[in-house]
C-alpha cells in the first residue's frame, strides 16, 4: 500500500474515533430528543463525514481488503481514547485484544 495511503487511513481512523468520542460527549445523559442535537454531537458527526470522505477516497485507489482492516484501527483508537479523555477502565483482556489488533494490522498492511 502506498504511503500516502496509509496517512490517508490513518487520517480517517482518526477523525472516526474522534468523532466517535464526540458523540459520547455529547449523548451523555441524555433523554429526549432535542437535547442530542449539540455541539459535541454536530462536531462528532462532521469529525465521522470527514473521515469517511478519506476513506471513500483512499478505496477508490487500493484494495478494499487492504483498507477495510483499517476499521480495526478506529476500535482501537476509540478504546484508547475512552480510557484516556472518558475515564472508562483498562482491563488486561482488552489491552492484550488491542495488541492482538493492532498485530494483524500491521500484518495485513505490510
Amino acid at each position: 500500500m502506498k504511503p500516502a495511503s496509509i496517512g490517508m487511513l490513518l487520517a480517517a481512523s482518526l477523525a472516526a474515533a474522534c468523532g466517535q468520542l464526540l458523540l459520547k460527549v455529547g449523548a451523555q445523559h441524555k433523554t429526549h430528543a432535542a437535547q442530542f442535537l449539540n455541539l459535541p454531537i454536530a462536531l462528532g458527526l462532521s469529525l465521522y463525514l470527514c473521515g469517511t470522505v478519506l476513506w471513500i477516497y483512499v478505496l477508490s485507489k487500493e484494495k478494499l481488503v487492504v483498507v477495510y482492516a483499517f476499521t480495526a484501527l478506529t476500535f482501537v483508537l476509540v478504546y484508547l481514547g475512552a480510557v484516556l479523555t472518558l475515564g472508562e477502565s483498562l482491563t488486561l483482556k482488552a489491552g492484550g485484544g488491542v495488541l492482538l489488533v493492532l498485530a494483524g494490522l500491521y500484518l495485513l498492511a505490510s
